[in-house]
């Protein structure tokens, strides 16, 4: 059976039979187009990863700046990252205690705040604080974000949305890239902005649409909402029918498994490292979130200019040219790797990137060399084709697996702390990766790229032999996976004739009474 392979047979069995598509069936419809609210907020990270680029290939960005260099252009860019790891510690309990959606509000209305503030920078300092800012306003909508798509989307979708959202990140910088590339001939200061300016476009979007966003039922559940958690259930997965076979065993197993959880009190900080699951979990996640930014990706995502220069391409027009290219092309494969996540599985699209990754920088370091020393064209045009076959690996997946893997590994009571870890390991990584990647590029140029060779040996190691396949379990059951079959004897047990838990006999009770 085609959905037991991507949700395992407990929920396949009680999956509504249909021939239509998704968006002919209303409710599904109404679902999905109102979780593009957190999906798209991927896309303001995006947009503001590649304005920096863009704005470091603007002559007036640099002139007005006094062409901030080395150390110090390092911290422009290590700025928004800063922000983020100040703000991580508290946006994960904020996520438990007040809900999704609020932390989410939060996010959106400090990133609009600071983009007012990058928008009217009469100064470095001005701008370094809107970073700041902008980083730490983004933490509150991207911790969040893959939450609400992880606990609202429709058990079949679960994959395919989670793994979209990080994907959408190429949507913001397509926007960005392309907006500089055609402010670049504006010799006034509205060069850089009006794409400072624009940076409020997503999230005033986002902000039009989200009354319109429900609450995450797994938290409802956790605060003994249970009445309105299964109203959202019953409205978006079964057209509003609170005696669904799907909504029944849905909310079994949120129940039980939220209820054994609180029961353990397995919902602190310490829990993270409590049991060897746990420990194998937090590992996946810090080791993810460590090596998406140190896999030779911070080199050309904030320093392409630098890049580009290396190999004789200074000019700014084709410099803007490349980046606006090289976005859609990662928009295009990233989308692509995510539709495919539930048909070939989490693993392949892992060990497949891996491979790719490391033959297109050892090429790249080569070409780079030769380039270098010869000033050899052609070689400099093999470093460009290396930078997109690159991106290749990458966006299958550490795009579109980023935040999803992470988010469905983690049980409810530490999802939310889990995944702030691995945003901790990123934006950590980050800031070290934003002073240490254009001092190595200025002083030893090429010879840099060889570091990333040897790391990316190791990465692809650390996931051909660490990270587990999650395909085929719904998000309650991947416990199995990390804890083993004992962890899913309160919820649906594939194996076996499913048990009747305590919720699906409260509901046939109320059946009968009626």
């Amino acid at each position: 059976m085609k959905n037991e392979r991507i949700v395992g047979r407990a929920l396949a069995e009680v999956l509504p039979e249909t021939d239509k598509w998704w968006f002919q069936i209303p409710h599904l419809l109404q679902l999905n187009l109102i979780l593009l609210v957190p999906l798209m907020w991927s896309s303001v990270a995006g947009y503001d990863g590649s304005l920096m680029n863009g704005l470091q290939s603007l002559e007036q960005w640099k002139s007005y700046f006094g062409n901030p260099a080395g150390a110090l252009l390092g911290l422009v860019n290590a700025a928004q990252s800063i922000g983020s790891v100040l703000a991580l510690p508290i946006v994960g309990t904020f996520s438990d205690r007040y809900g999704r959606k609020a932390v989410l509000l939060a996010g959106i209305l400090g990133v609009m705040i600071a983009t007012v503030i990058q928008a009217t920078s009469t100064t470095l300092a001005q701008f370094v604080v809107s970073r700041l800012v902008v980083g730490a306003a983004g933490m509150f909508a991207a911790q969040p974000s893959p939450l609400l798509l992880a606990e609202l989307s429709y058990p079949t979708h679960r994959g395919k949305y989670t793994s979209a959202y990080w994907t959408l990140y190429y949507l913001g910088a397509i926007l960005a890239s392309w907006t500089t590339f055609g402010t670049q001939g504006y010799q006034s200061t509205w060069s850089w902005r009006i794409p400072s300016i624009l940076q409020a476009g997503w999230p005033a979007v986002q902000l039009a649409f989200f009354y319109f966003l429900p609450e995450s039922p797994r938290w409802l559940v956790s605060k003994d909402r249970n009445q309105e958690a299964l109203h959202i259930l019953a409205k978006y997965h079964a057209g509003g029918d609170v005696q669904s076979p799907l909504v029944v065993r849905e909310m079994s197993e949120i129940v039980d498994t939220i209820k054994v959880e609180q029961a353990a009190k397995s919902t602190g900080w310490g829990t993270l490292i409590k049991t060897p699951g746990n420990r194998r979990r937090l590992f996946i996640a810090v080791s993810l979130g460590t090596m998406a930014q140190w896999n030779g990706i911070g080199v050309v995502s904030y320093y392409l200019t630098l890049v580009l220069d290396t190999v004789g391409i200074t000019d700014p027009f084709m410099q803007t040219l490349i980046n606006g290219l090289l976005q859609i092309f990662n928009f295009i494969v990233a989308l692509t790797a995510a539709f495919l996540v539930d048909r070939l599985g989490r693993r392949t699209l892992f060990n497949f990137s891996g491979v790719v990754m490391l033959l297109s920088y050892i090429v790249w370091t080569a070409c780079s060399a030769v380039n270098n020393e010869t000033g050899s064209t052609p070689a400099g045009i093999v470093v460009i084709v290396c930078l997109f076959v690159f991106y290749l690996g990458y966006d299958c997946s550490f795009t579109p697996l980023l935040i999803s893997y992470p988010t469905e590994i983690f049980p409810f009571s530490t999802r939310s702390k889990g995944l702030t870890c691995e945003l901790l390991a990123i934006y950590s990584s980050l800031v070290i990766a934003a002073f240490v990647n254009p001092i190595g590029l200025e002083n030893i140029g090429w010879r840099y790229y060889i570091v990333f060779c040897c790391l990316l040996v190791v990465f692809l190691a650390i996931t051909y032999f660490t990270y587990p396949e999650t395909r085929g379990y719904s998000l309650e059951q991947i416990a199995e996976v990390f804890d083993g079959p004992q962890a899913a004897r309160d919820i649906a047990d594939p194996e076996r004739k499913l048990s009747k838990s305590g919720y699906e006999e409260h509901i046939e009770e109320r059946v009968e009474s009626a």
